[in-house]
């Protein structure tokens, strides 16, 4: 496949495959925004809260490295990404529409519902994600990911600022929606994705290594470039995943929203997401994958920094009631902006390193770290909360992004163009 012909030529693939991306970008953003408001009916400390809300990422950060690897191994006549994707989303699409029933029952029926969804929508994330990079060439992973990412974003976008609001009407309405939505990507994805199968015969060239000697391998490799982008990720997402569950609380209970509108914290980010998520691909592979994230999370730090003066800014420019408001909706849409530059470019770095065989240890190792964060983070930034007020979880992110931008300007592979054998040590 010559590279003069560009990524245009994997373009109308690349947005077939992000229809699994859009499922996630759908379901996430309503699962977060309301699942915390649903626990608050019988929980009254947002450290709890944010406790429960680790359950669905304890999972993850045990469910999608092996199913990732598992995926690796799998060999069916319609591919070996497909099989847990067809069975697992429209399982968890069903298990999702249920979410305003259980929360009506009782709080074990919810808790019971997070987990038993969580199962199914958690092994499907790593095969959903993996299933670019087997088909989109090395060289164009960032430009495919913006695409993909894009495609999330869309479904983020109809989660929070259509189907969000419906919730003002009758609580069941965005759940079934976002459902059927799910089922029909679903569709999308089984009948005119066709994976691809390794060429030149290096899938029977490749060593089967059972799943611990898999990851061992990865971190014995000498590739120094590994370690701090794991760290760094996992400091990145300990900002993200630490505000994430509480922004429609903040806007809730700080910024005086109503309900219906809790999500559009999330919908603001997402919109600037989409725009420039395939625009995120290209700007990499001009300044190069490590500068361009760099440069997201100073941007990033500085961003949360300005969040809690939000209000007062607003009252020093004597602004209308609910400007403070629109001035947290504006730098949250700046915020997704920037964030995006870095979940485009910082799996890509990872597939550069990997070979078809390793796909999923490396997609894997990504969740691995970020998942860690997401249990991590929650709790904490709950009794941040707790202790200090909605402020003190944006200074708490502009910390892990300052620390992620340092830990990241020792990384020296994972660029665009590279071979998994030149990746695979420092130089």
């Amino acid at each position: 496949m010559p590279k003069k012909q560009g990524f245009s030529k994997y373009m109308g693939l690349t947005f077939l495959i992000g229809f699994g991306f859009f499922t996630m970008g759908l379901m996430d953003p309503l699962y977060d925004t309301y699942i915390p408001v649903f626990l608050r009916r019988y929980i009254a400390s947002n450290a709890a809260v944010g406790g429960v809300m680790t359950l669905d990422n304890l999972l993850q950060l045990f469910l999608i490295p092996f199913i990732s690897i598992w995926s690796d191994r799998t060999r069916t006549r319609i591919g070996r990404r497909m099989p847990f994707i067809i069975v697992m989303l429209p399982i968890s699409a069903v298990l999702f529409t249920l979410f305003p029933k259980a929360a009506s029952l009782s709080l074990a029926a919810l808790i019971i519902l997070i987990f038993i969804f969580n199962m199914f929508k958690t092994s499907v994330r790593g095969p959903v994600v993996a299933l670019m990079p087997d088909t989109i060439p090395g060289e164009y992973r960032s430009e495919a990911n913006g695409v993909i990412n894009m495609m999330g974003g869309i479904g983020l976008i109809a989660g929070t600022l259509v189907l969000a609001p419906l919730i003002g009407i009758n609580e069941q309405i965005p759940f079934t929606a976002a459902g059927i939505c799910i089922l029909a990507a679903v569709l999308v994805l089984f009948l005119f994705v066709k994976e691809r199968l390794p060429q030149d015969g290096t899938e029977a060239k490749e060593e089967q290594i059972p799943v611990f000697a898999s990851i061992k391998k990865v971190f014995s490799s000498g590739n120094t470039s590994i370690p701090r982008i794991l760290i760094s990720l996992f400091f990145w997402f300990m900002a993200y995943e630490g505000a994430k569950p509480f922004l429609g609380l903040f806007m809730v209970e700080s910024m005086g929203a109503a309900e219906g509108y809790a999500a559009f914290a999330q919908g603001a980010a997402g919109i600037s997401s989409v725009i420039l998520a395939i625009p995120a691909g290209y700007f990499a592979h001009r300044l190069g994958r490590k500068n361009y994230i760099r440069l997201c999370l100073i941007c990033i730090t500085i961003i949360l920094l300005l969040i809690p003066a939000s209000g007062y800014l607003a009252s020093k420019l004597a602004l209308s009631p609910g400007s403070s408001l629109v001035i947290f909706l504006i730098l949250m849409f700046i915020y997704g902006a920037f964030w995006i530059g870095i979940v485009v470019n910082s799996f890509p770095m990872l597939w550069q390193m990997a070979s078809f065989g390793t796909m999923g240890v490396y997609t894997g190792l990504y969740y691995t770290f970020s998942q860690a964060a997401a249990v991590l983070a929650p709790p904490v930034t709950g009794l941040i909360i707790d202790l200090a007020g909605y402020p003190g979880i944006f200074i708490f992110g502009a910390m892990c992004m300052a620390a992620a931008w340092i830990i990241m300007g020792g990384v020296s592979q994972g660029e665009a163009g590279e071979s998994p054998e030149r990746s695979g040590s420092d130089a």
